[in-house]
């Protein structure tokens, strides 16, 4: 190979890792200013801790209630509004979340240590997705990593979190808070992510697209 040719090649190759690298950078964007369609992921509970709830079967709600919760977030879209709160157009899959789900040890679900209401930091949100296996999908996922449920502060934090799940790569993640409430394990929790979603929809979507639309 001539030195003329190495160094076109490694030209061609710059470019397309320039390419590559800009392209990547407007996905965020173009989520913002053309809608690029959301694909939602559900609520992953691996990492949850549940704080001030002594007498939870953890058994249970690992096998019973998460799924629950998952699937009345997809049963009552009016309530849940994913596609209202991201002014986007909204397809479902939680085939991924409901293996990571159904393979907690429920010996880590409960909690005594208060810190464990927000434990979760952007570095954890990031190797938490790293391990997903998104099932060949590509575009944009929604995923809420539930972080801490407490009974006492009567409340739930979690990691609204949108992925590139063609490259695995954390496009903004950012903890909100919603408080809890109902009858059932079920509806008490789900309800923290009607709130959360609330509040993407009233002000977090805007403050998001001013941000990251430029």
């Amino acid at each position: 190979m001539t030195p003329f040719t190495m160094h076109k090649r490694m030209r061609l190759l710059l470019a397309a890792l320039l390419l590559a690298v800009s392209s990547q950078a407007q996905t965020l964007k173009e989520f913002f200013t053309a809608g690029a369609p959301l694909t939602y992921l559900g609520v992953d509970f691996t990492q949850a801790r549940l704080l001030g709830d002594a007498d939870a079967v953890t058994n249970d709600i690992r096998d019973r209630h998460f799924p629950a919760i998952n699937n009345v977030i997809i049963a009552e879209p009016k309530k849940y509004d994913i596609a209202g709160a991201f002014h986007n157009q909204v397809t479902t899959d939680l085939a991924a979340v409901t293996k990571r789900n159904a393979a907690i040890n429920p010996d880590k679900i409960k909690s005594d240590n208060s810190a464990d209401f927000n434990h979760l930091k952007p570095a954890d949100i990031d190797q938490l997705v790293q391990g997903f296996d998104f099932g060949g999908k590509k575009g944009i996922g929604l995923l809420l990593v539930m972080d801490g449920m407490s009974k006492t502060e009567k409340a739930a934090t979690m990691h609204v979190t949108l992925v590139d799940m063609d490259n695995k790569k954390v496009l903004l993640t950012e903890e909100l808070e919603g408080k809890a409430q109902g009858f059932g394990f079920r509806n008490y929790w789900a309800y923290t992510v009607h709130k959360v979603l609330e509040e993407v929809e009233k002000h977090r979507y805007k403050q998001w697209k001013a941000k990251y639309a430029n």
